[in-house]
């Protein structure tokens, strides 16, 4: 597919986008909030709102902003003192944007997230209502990670991976993800217009990252695999060409495009399949893999054949064939003590075995969700329509 037809027949369409803003694009040389950019970012965003687009904005910047008031030449390592920049920087940041947006009649809402308010299937809705709701009453979403209570476990580790979250939070048509260089590049530097497969792209990847930032190409990667997985389309891009904002809308051909895989999730399968973080993992024979992948089944307790991890009924649990690779996930019927007693015995016995009424199915098909596409990245098994 050509990049011209998903920039025409995709991005000019959009009207759900959201854009996320790294560290790095939103400073100046010393280190402070570039105010002029923040300006021409929020006049392109109030020109796409003419048209009806609905732009939910992920920033970081608030520990580079603290970093600038605190006059600290580098981002801190330890984390309560990353903490207690980011409670300067959040201000600081907050103020800037409102005063950026003001000029163009619109008001700016901030939600602070952490890893937990996505794993948690009732805050995961909550903060999406939250995001249509500032929408509704004409006011600019801006999500930051919250940093001044991140720890490790509940960290996403950089906004690029929150900015993917939140786009299939809010089924987003689009996630624009903007940095300082053109796009992904290949070996000679050159931008590379097009990527089909993630495979392909991660060969041109390159690990270096900002001083200030905590990103790097190899994020926004996975920022974009999560995003196409779903079925809609990524675009990373130099954030400081005029107008980038409203050239990519228009079809213009600047930053890479990553092309939406065939298949598309609802809300319930991208939250079970890309979003939830698995608490463990369920290894199936060969029979059970060729039940899931082609003829659509559930998972039996018959086809499982080891566990790993220690997690409740209700969880999301991988799925693994026997070498090891990820084909599914989904929310398992039963405990990880369940499923020991009753792996590969036949669904007639595990009621005898558990010595109550019990489940037929590990996984019931409605709550499984294949990650390992066929070739053609069609998910025919998925049990909602597109």
């Amino acid at each position: 597919m050509p990049s011209t037809h998903l920039r025409q027949n995709v991005l000019v369409h959009a009207r759900r986008v959201v854009v996320k803003m790294g560290t790095q694009l939103l400073t100046g040389p010393g280190g402070k909030l570039d105010q002029a950019f923040l300006g021409r970012i929020a006049a392109q965003i109030a020109a796409l709102r003419e048209r009806k687009f609905e732009v939910t904005v992920v920033s970081s910047g608030a520990i580079g902003a603290g970093c600038a008031e605190l006059e600290l030449k580098e981002r801190p390592k330890d984390v309560a003192d990353l903490q207690a920049v980011a409670a300067v920087g959040q201000r600081r940041l907050m103020t800037h944007l409102h005063e950026a947006f003001e000029p163009h009649g619109l008001k700016v809402g901030q939600l602070l997230l952490t890893r937990s308010d996505f794993d948690d299937r009732v805050r995961f809705l909550n903060l999406r209502n939250c995001v249509n709701r500032l929408h509704v009453m004409g006011c600019v979403p801006v999500v930051n990670e919250n940093d001044t209570v991140a720890v490790e476990e509940i960290r996403f580790g950089d906004n690029d991976l929150l900015a993917a979250l939140m786009a299939n939070a809010v089924q987003a048509e689009a996630l624009v993800i903007f940095s300082v260089v053109d796009g992904l590049l290949d070996g000679h530097g050159k931008r590379i217009d097009l990527v089909e497969s993630m495979a392909e792209a991660t060969s041109h990847d390159r690990k270096d990252k900002s001083k200030l930032g905590s990103g790097g190409m190899t994020t926004k990667l996975e920022a974009a695999r999560i995003v196409t997985e779903s079925g809609h389309i990524a675009v990373v891009a130099n954030g400081r060409e005029p107008d980038a904002l409203l050239k990519i809308f228009s079809g213009a051909p600047i930053g890479t495009v990553f092309a939406p895989a065939a298949r598309r999730l609802d809300g319930r399968e991208r939250w079970i399949g890309l979003t939830k973080r698995p608490h463990g993992t369920l290894s199936i024979d060969d029979g059970a893999v060729a039940a899931l992948c082609a003829r659509g089944k559930s998972l039996l307790p018959s086809g499982v054949t080891a566990i790993d991890g220690r997690f409740d009924r209700g969880e999301v649990v991988r799925v693994c064939d026997s070498a090891g690779k990820e084909i599914a996930r989904g929310l398992t019927n039963y405990s990880s003590e369940e499923i020991a007693q009753v792996m590969g015995k036949k669904s007639s016995q595990i009621e005898k075995v558990l010595g109550r009424a019990a489940y037929a199915e590990a996984i019931h098909r409605d709550n499984l969700v294949l990650t390992a596409a066929d070739p053609s990245g069609r998910n025919p098994q998925s049990s909602h329509p597109a």
